[in-house]
């Protein structure tokens, strides 16, 4: 039984635990996500957050804290320059153990250790707000009962107006005088007159002045 052991020692010695978890924290920091045992997974989390958070502060002293411990120098560039921008703002809690299941051979519960700023899909999840519901019982019906309301609004589309038809409309026509109608109606008629006359003068042929007379009977003494 384990009382009053607070240190997993893994069945290992302590330079080969140590060796152990200073290899999985370099592979944590490359590639972000790694699979394992819950209870290495456990320990890890113990050893790596520490120096997550002294990365926070990019001096010579918190690096070469940290290159004790990671005996990598990619790693530990890595970690200061691009995970500690990430996790800048956060507080704590750098990392995340999702469970997987059981081992076949061993039976061991198995699972995998990432880092939380570089799951893209769980912070997706956290960017989708769902819409909120307000519970009231001043509208509820009897004591006790409360309705929740969501007020949803709808984005209003603008109204575009239609193009008119053009209608063409017709020109007014001039109003003519009833007294100039008639002048003219008179006119008319008096200019048809005239050439009809005209027209039977030109037919009916003038008598010839050149036939001669018949002379005149001569008076009988």
């Amino acid at each position: 039984m384990r009382h009053n052991n607070k240190i997993n020692h893994l069945g290992r010695t302590y330079a080969h635990r140590d060796a152990m978890l200073s290899n999985m924290a370099v592979s944590l920091i490359k590639h972000k996500r790694i699979f394992t045992t819950l209870a290495k997974a456990k320990e890890l989390r113990k050893y790596i957050e520490p120096l997550i958070t002294k990365s926070k502060t990019d001096t010579t002293h918190s690096r070469r804290m940290v290159f004790r411990n990671l005996t990598n120098k990619f790693a530990v560039k890595e970690l200061f320059q691009e995970i500690s921008k990430k996790i800048g703002d956060r507080p704590g809690g750098y990392t995340r153990i999702i469970k997987t299941g059981n081992r076949l051979g061993d039976n061991a519960s198995t699972c995998f250790i990432e880092l939380v700023d570089y799951n893209e899909l769980m912070l997706k999840d956290k960017t989708q707000a769902k819409a909120k519901t307000r519970r009231s019982r001043r509208g509820g019906t009897g004591k006790g009962t409360a309705k929740a309301t969501t007020t949803v609004e709808t984005p209003k589309t603008p109204v575009v107006p239609e193009p008119e038809a053009v209608v063409s409309e017709p020109k007014p026509e001039a109003v003519v005088p009833e007294k100039e109608t008639k002048a003219k109606k008179t006119k008319v008629t008096k200019t048809t007159e005239e050439t009809a006359a005209e027209n039977l003068t030109e037919e009916i042929p003038a008598e010839d002045s050149t036939k001669e007379t018949p002379p005149e009977p001569e008076e009988k003494q």
